[in-house]
Parts: C-alpha cells; sequence; structure tokens
C-alpha cells in the first residue's frame, strides 16, 4: 500500500478555525444529540422496524463495538503514541467505530432522515476534534509525523503498518520499552470505561424492539 502524506502543519489562521470550529462544535453537539434521538422516536412511532433490516445492521454495530473495544484495550492518552493493535491499520479505529454503529442504527431504521443527521453531526464535530488531536500529537511525540507516513487517518489498510523507531512514541525522555508491541490490556478497557458503548447498543435495540409497543399501548390510537 502508497505511504500516505504527512498531514500539513496548520498555519495559525487554520489554527484559529479550527478552534472556532471546536467551539462551535461543543456548543450543537447536545443540540444535535436531542435532535437525533427525537428523530429516532419519531422515525420509529412512524412505521415498524424491519426485522430484516434490524438484522442487517448487526454487520455494523457489531464490527463498530469489537473495534472500540479493541482500540479502548491499547489507547494510552497523552502518555503513548499508540502504534499497535488497530492502531497499526487506522490512526481513528474508536471514532471509525462510532461511525460504524451509528450507520448500523440508521440501517435498523432504514432511515435517510436518520442516517443524514448522523452524518451531518459525525461531520460537524468530529472533524475538528480530529484535527485538535492530532496537532496536540504533532507537538507531543516526535514520531507523529512518522505515524502518519505508515497508517491512514479513518479508512483502514489490510495490512498493519510497520512500526516507526521508539524513539519519540513516549511521553518524556529516557529509555523507551514496549512503545511498538503493545498488547491488548483488559484493564485499559475498563479504565476507559469502554463498556458503556455495548450497553447503549443493547439498550437502542431493546428500543427498536419494544419502544414502538410500549408507546402504542400508553397512547392508543394515537397514530
Amino acid at each position: 500500500m502508497a505511504e500516505h502524506n504527512i498531514p500539513p502543519k496548520p498555519r495559525p489562521a487554520q489554527q484559529d478555525l479550527i478552534a472556532r470550529w471546536q467551539q462551535m462544535a461543543r456548543r450543537i453537539r447536545v443540540p444535535l444529540g436531542f435532535l437525533a434521538a427525537a428523530l429516532y422516536v419519531f422515525e420509529l412511532w412512524r412505521r415498524a422496524p424491519s426485522g430484516d433490516a434490524v438484522a442487517w445492521s448487526l454487520a455494523l454495530v457489531l464490527p463498530g463495538l469489537w473495534l472500540r473495544a479493541y482500540a479502548a484495550g491499547y489507547v494510552k492518552k497523552n502518555r503513548e503514541l499508540t502504534v499497535t493493535g488497530p492502531y497499526a491499520h487506522t490512526r481513528n479505529p474508536l471514532y471509525l467505530g462510532s461511525m460504524l454503529m451509528a450507520a448500523g442504527f440508521a440501517l435498523a431504521l432504514l432511515s435517510w432522515p436518520v442516517a443524514l443527521v448522523l452524518a451531518v453531526g459525525f461531520s460537524v464535530i468530529y472533524i475538528p476534534v480530529v484535527a485538535s488531536e492530532e496537532r496536540f500529537l504533532r507537538a507531543t511525540f516526535p514520531g507523529f509525523d512518522e505515524y502518519c507516513r505508515r497508517v491512514p487517518r479513518l479508512i483502514p489498510r489490510l495490512r498493519p503498518a510497520k512500526q516507526p523507531p521508539e524513539e519519540g512514541l513516549r511521553l518524556g525522555t529516557g529509555k523507551i520499552t514496549g512503545a511498538a508491541t503493545g498488547s491488548f490490556s483488559f484493564t485499559l478497557y475498563l479504565q476507559h470505561r469502554e463498556y458503556n458503548a455495548a450497553i447503549g447498543a443493547a439498550l437502542l435495540y431493546l428500543s427498536l424492539l419494544f419502544l414502538r409497543p410500549a408507546m402504542e399501548a400508553i397512547l392508543p390510537g394515537a397514530r
């Protein structure tokens, strides 16, 4: 696979734009979340979900859950530039997992409005977040640019990237051991509370099965 170009270092004007975009994203993410939830309930009330669509949605949601869980067991935020596990395939496996899950639930409802709101929400919120995180990583870890050459930002490469030299992968100075040979840690998974994603997905599937009948029982004849 061809190497990926290093993302250009942002100029001061670009940094100001990213900062403003981040501020806007922080202001709208909660209202956007409420909008998505309200639209989800409306679409569920408007028509019953298809059993086939719900079943097919698992093909996106389960890999998304697995990817997030897998990544959570590797990443050591602000302490180490994680380059092993899923991070040898994509620089943002957590966000990719979230996108797969969101696409899966939109598929479960067969709803273009829900899919559109989710797509706009991810674009508005995650683009400035990724830009800000890359700026921090570039300033903190000297090995980040080399890592960018090897690993794409989002769409994963099929084979794991060759690991860069360990220098510059960890914060601070001194001898570096294990930075490029990490393994999954269930302790890290628990520390990051990634099990909340599985709980949330389970609740959403329960809502697909039982929320509409419950609303019809509470509001008979409202439709």
